[in-house]
C-alpha cells in the first residue's frame, strides 16, 4: 500500500525567470536553484547550471547520486580519472562516492540541469557561493584574501554535506 497523500505539500513548477530563483554564482559558474530539498521534504534538488567555456569545478567527490542533462554545449565529464564528452541532449549519472569533476568544452557558455538524490548540494552551494541577481549579473570581484576565505569555507563546509574536495 502507498501512504496517504500529504496536503501540506504543494506542487512546484520551477522556472529560471521565477523572480523568486535565487541564483549563485560560484567558481566562475552560475547556479539557478530551481528546486531545493526544502521543496522536496529532502528527497532531491534540481538546480540549473551555466557553465562559461573552460568553466567547472574541481575534482570532488560526494556520497550521494548526482545526474546531468546537457542542455546546450559540450561537458567533458572526467569519471574516476577517464574522460567522457556529453553533448546537448545527453544525461551522465555519476553514482555516489565515486571521483569526478566537469569542464565545459563547447568553446561557448554551456548549459546544464543537475539533480541530486537526496538534496543538500542545493544548500552547499547557497553557503558557499555568492547570491547574484541572475544569469546576466557578473560575479563579485574577489579579492585574492576572499577568493581564499571562500575555498575555505568550501573545504570546512564539505563534510556538513557529505562532499569531500580532491
Amino acid at each position: 500500500m502507498i501512504p496517504d497523500d500529504d496536503p501540506t505539500r504543494s506542487l512546484t513548477v520551477a522556472s529560471p525567470d521565477d523572480p523568486g530563483t535565487t541564483f549563485i554564482s560560484l567558481a566562475g559558474n552560475t547556479y539557478a536553484m530551481l528546486i531545493t530539498g526544502e521543496q522536496t521534504s529532502g528527497a532531491y534538488c534540481l538546480i540549473e547550471m551555466r557553465v562559461p567555456d573552460g568553466g567547472g569545478p574541481p575534482p570532488h567527490r560526494h556520497d550521494f547520486e548526482e545526474m546531468f542533462t546537457v542542455l546546450e554545449g559540450e561537458i567533458e565529464f572526467t569519471f574516476r580519472g577517464e574522460k567522457h564528452a556529453a553533448g546537448a541532449g545527453s544525461t551522465v549519472n555519476i553514482p555516489a562516492n565515486a571521483p569526478h569533476n566537469f569542464r565545459n568544452v563547447s568553446g561557448a557558455p554551456a548549459r546544464m540541469l543537475c539533480m541530486c538524490t537526496p538534496a543538500g548540494q542545493d544548500e552547499y552551494f547557497t553557503r558557499v557561493g555568492d547570491v547574484v541577481a541572475g544569469w546576466d549579473a557578473p560575479p563579485p570581484h574577489l579579492s585574492q584574501d576572499q577568493l581564499a576565505e571562500r575555498r575555505q569555507r568550501a573545504i570546512d563546509l564539505a563534510p556538513t554535506y557529505r562532499s569531500e574536495l580532491l
